[in-house]
């Protein structure tokens, strides 16, 4: 069952998947349908979740679930596992690779490797000023305060 993200409590869980490139516009029309069709019949234990989803700048998918009315399973967690996998398939992206960093570089988001990261860090190509995208946080709280901050402010900051 879908619900607007912005309806969701701040303790529902979220999952981010980020891409290892941006999106064209035309994929990001079908990856909303896609995206869209999987939140409305995501079930655990054959109960329909009350689930969202936000697409943020054309290369970032975040799932959440209001876990008050009923938590992901293991199962509902795979199945959303699963439904990622084929659209890494369909694009030819990646978006499991957790070994990664994406970031603000000016006005455009950088996406590099964690080994890169560290190398830019080292050199000081960025700092820990440099906005980050924090894909560790748990929940709607945690995403609205703790996404977007500057590297110091999250798992980063061990690289300066």
């Amino acid at each position: 069952m879908y619900i607007p993200f912005e309806n969701l409590p701040e303790d529902s869980r979220i999952w981010i998947y980020q891409s290892n490139r941006k999106f064209t516009d035309d994929e990001i029309g079908e990856i909303d349908l896609a995206v869209n069709q999987f939140v409305q019949q995501w079930a655990a234990h054959g109960t329909s979740l009350a689930a969202s989803y936000k697409i943020m700048y054309n290369r970032f998918i975040i799932l959440a679930v209001d876990q008050e009315m009923y938590s992901a399973s293991g199962c509902s967690i795979d199945d959303s596992v699963r439904f990622i996998q084929s659209l890494e398939a369909k694009y030819g992206v990646d978006l499991l690779d957790k070994m990664n960093v994406t970031f603000r570089n000016g006005e455009f988001i950088a996406h590099k490797s964690l080994a890169d990261f560290k190398k830019m860090a080292k050199e000081k190509a960025v700092s820990s000023q440099t906005i980050v995208f924090n894909n560790l946080v748990n929940t709607v709280g945690e995403w609205n305060d703790f996404w977007e901050v500057p590297a110091a402010e999250s798992w980063h900051s061990r690289f300066f």
